[in-house]
């Protein structure tokens, strides 16, 4: 039984980037199916595998005391190819890609006016926050302001700024948070806000960004009303991802 599971072991680290797919689809599949049976649909799986392969990520690096997270245990070497820099940052991008600016436009002032203040609004939260713990570095507190806007835009702000992986993994946290409460307050507070109508549905994709946590929460609301959230809060990630590592850290060296 040892010498099948030594094999077993050595033929996952050969083929270490098939090995990390495997396991980033078998996390899939868990939220996939937590999602579903757990929350009903109100907590999207992207969110709940996140969260899995964070704690798996804490996990394996308090029992191998690297600083890889699971990339360090044999056999899911491939985890640092398949999670790394370039197809992480390739996949993010590809979010926007769908989105066309004259779709934007359909949704007038307002729509563009909800942009600009969610994206603003989120990176000044979310830097205001991490100066009052502590945190002085403009690098760092560019990284978890984008944080605060989305989970996305933290780690892309980030690695063009070179923040350490610590205040990267801080931002996707602070995104995460974001993203499970959008979803879940979401259908809660839709009929007091005035959330009913595609116009409106623009305007709360704009300010909040989050691009899974608008659509599962309007997906609870009313399933109408998910392509024209999804709409702004895809310009909105994309927004973000060009000002973080631009004009934002220009505005907060400027202060700081």
């Amino acid at each position: 039984m040892q010498v099948i599971l030594d094999r077993f072991v050595n033929l996952l680290g050969a083929e270490s980037l098939l090995s990390g797919v495997l396991v980033v689809g078998v996390i899939l599949a868990v939220a996939e199916v937590a999602s579903r049976r757990l929350t009903g649909g109100r907590i999207h799986a992207s969110a709940i595998a996140i969260s899995i392969g964070l704690a798996l990520a804490a996990l394996a690096g308090w029992i191998t005391g690297g600083k890889r997270g699971l990339a360090d245990i044999d056999g899911c070497g491939g985890l640092a190819v398949l999670g790394g820099a370039a197809l992480r940052d390739f996949a993010i991008v590809s979010t926007a890609f769908s989105a066309r600016i004259e779709e934007l436009l359909r949704s007038g002032l307002r729509g563009m006016l909800a942009l600009a203040i969610g994206v603003g609004g989120g990176f000044a939260v979310g830097g205001i926050v991490a100066y009052a713990c502590g945190y002085r570095d403009p690098v760092d507190l560019a990284t978890i302001g984008g944080g605060a806007a989305t989970y996305i835009v933290g780690p892309v702000t980030g690695s063009a700024l070179g923040a350490s992986s610590d205040v990267i993994a801080l931002s996707v946290a602070a995104g995460l948070v974001k993203a499970i409460m959008v979803m879940v307050l979401t259908p809660c507070v839709a009929r007091w806000i005035g959330l009913d109508r595609p116009e409106a549905a623009m305007v709360f994709g704009g300010l909040l960004g989050t691009t899974s946590g608008v659509v599962a929460g309007l997906a609870a609301t009313d399933p109408k009303l998910v392509p024209y959230g999804a709409l702004t809060a895809t310009f909105y990630t994309g927004l973000g991802c060009l000002t973080g590592p631009s004009l934002v850290i220009a505005v907060i060296r400027w202060l700081v």
